[in-house]
């Protein structure tokens, strides 16, 4: 699946680029390159895929969701970022209405170890990708970082190319087109888009909008697919729309300090 819709995200984001201009990388920035390509595009989603087979989607959104809080830290450290106190405070709540949603939304099956180990993984990659990308955004569009480190992705996961023929050779339309969507909406255009606002945002801020996800998810599942959340996954998502209010409240008070 990662594979397939990197092969849609690539060719994509590579036939927008022709049209538009870039620059050419030097050789310091291809290592970060490579390694958004490998660790966001390439081991996140393979790892990711693979945890879900092993626990259920409330466990998965608990540990996952644990990258914001990792991201503020480690943006403070190596981006000179700092620890705004309302930051930490907002991340402490939207992980703690991650951790309800997940609770409210859990299977109670026991969680697989190795699930777990991959959910971490991809939470660390995520991390890791983020430092790695915000310098390049400097200098490069975000489309040309994306293209490029959705490119590399690809070119790493190209071992499951005979796996992904065949399924595909057997695959019904409605799975063909999901898999052309994911290629579109979440790997081309929500990749660009998060790299046009890291280039103008700090990464611990951007990494809080996340904390959006999991509600917007419950009421789409109730809306759309007629699953009634609980009481209690309502209030998680109640603590991380907290979050990212007390998050970007924040940020415009001091723009509004600044001018």
């Amino acid at each position: 699946m990662t594979l397939g819709r990197l092969l849609v995200g690539s060719a994509v984001l590579g036939a927008v680029l022709l049209s538009r201009p870039t620059v050419r990388p030097t050789r310091a920035e291809w290592p970060r390159l490579i390694g958004v390509g490998v660790l966001w595009f390439a081991v996140y989603n393979v790892a990711l895929n693979a945890a879900e087979l092993r626990v259920d989607a409330g466990t998965a959104a608990m540990l996952v969701n644990v990258s914001p809080v990792l991201l503020a830290i480690a943006a403070g450290l190596r981006l000179g970022e700092g620890f705004p106190r309302p930051l930490m405070v907002g991340s402490a709540l939207g992980f703690a209405g991650v951790v309800v949603i997940g609770v409210a939304t859990s299977t109670g099956t026991e969680a697989d170890v190795w699930g777990v180990v991959l959910c971490l993984v991809s939470a660390v990659a995520y991390v890791i990708a983020v430092l790695l990308q915000k310098p390049l955004l400097t200098r490069m569009s975000a489309l040309q970082v994306t293209w490029i480190a959705c490119t590399v992705g690809l070119v790493v996961c190209l071992p499951f190319a005979p796996q992904l023929v065949r399924e595909v050779a057997v695959a019904d339309t409605a799975a063909v087109a999901s898999l052309v969507y994911l290629g579109l909406g979440p790997t081309a255009i929500a990749f660009t888009l998060w790299g046009y606002a890291l280039a103008r945002t700090s990464a611990g801020r951007l990494g809080a909008t996340t904390y959006l996800v999991p509600p917007i998810a419950v009421l789409l599942g109730w809306a759309l697919l007629d699953e009634v959340p609980p009481l209690l996954a309502l209030a998680g998502g109640g603590l991380c729309l907290v979050r990212v209010a007390i998050t970007r409240r924040t940020s415009l008070s001091r723009r509004r300090r600044s001018t």
